[in-house]
């Protein structure tokens, strides 16, 4: 019941949130209770990307017997830890959750590679849902896709050119937004108040993208 223990029903709706790329304050509303029991229940048993109903509710259980604190899953990988802070710190910025978790998946692999079906069993999350978040990522640059003949299959890797690729996108897209901007200055006259805040944006915005593209080429050699 809300205020109470948590049940292993809200521990599972808790996960199919997380896998849903809902915040802490969203499940926490749905649940009835508040956000802060949500985050240190996730924080306790594996953090965004390693928590699993069954093994937090079967650990709360044991330390309810025990009467003291025992360690998170002994599986628990110190990196599960790590990737939720960086998790939380992409979503900040304003990448979607489910895209985070799967860039930071990718991120933090061996070889910086993953099928779709590596990513829908590592993640526990649908299909449709990793689908969606590799297809931002290819879209901004972040991964590549690539095809596996001998399988059949698409592969999506993550290398150190990404993070140059990336930049060069979202550039191109924010100059095309000072170009809007720059030619919409005609249609309200260049004199007018909003020609001259138009001209002054699309000018400003030009200005810094083409600095950041210059930097990028400039240091692009440090990714090789």
């Amino acid at each position: 019941m809300p205020g109470g223990r948590l049940t292993q029903r809200d521990r599972q709706r808790i996960a199919a949130g997380l896998a849903d790329g809902l915040s802490y304050a969203e499940i926490a509303r749905r649940l009835e209770r508040p956000t802060s029991t949500i985050s240190r229940e996730v924080s306790r048993n594996g953090g965004p990307v390693g928590y699993r109903p069954q093994q937090a509710h079967q650990a709360t259980a044991q330390r309810a017997r025990r009467g003291t604190p025992i360690p998170l899953r002994a599986a628990t990988p110190p990196v599960d830890a790590m990737a939720g802070e960086i998790i939380e710190m992409a979503v900040r910025t304003g990448l979607p959750r489910m895209t985070a978790r799967v860039h930071i998946d990718l991120l933090l692999s061996e070889d910086g590679r993953r099928t779709a079906a590596e990513l829908t069993r590592r993640l526990q999350v649908s299909p449709a849902s990793v689908s969606v978040a590799v297809n931002y990522l290819v879209e901004n640059g972040y991964v590549r896709r690539e095809r596996d003949p001998q399988r059949r299959r698409d592969v999506y890797v993550l290398d150190d050119e990404a993070w140059y690729h990336s930049i060069v996108i979202g550039s191109q897209q924010t100059l095309e937004t000072a170009k809007a901007a720059t030619a919409a200055v005609e249609a309200f006259g260049p004199d007018s108040p909003v020609g001259q805040r138009l001209a002054k944006a699309g000018t400003f915005l030009e200005r810094v993208i083409q600095d950041m593209l210059e930097s990028a080429d400039r240091w692009r050699a440090l990714l090789s």
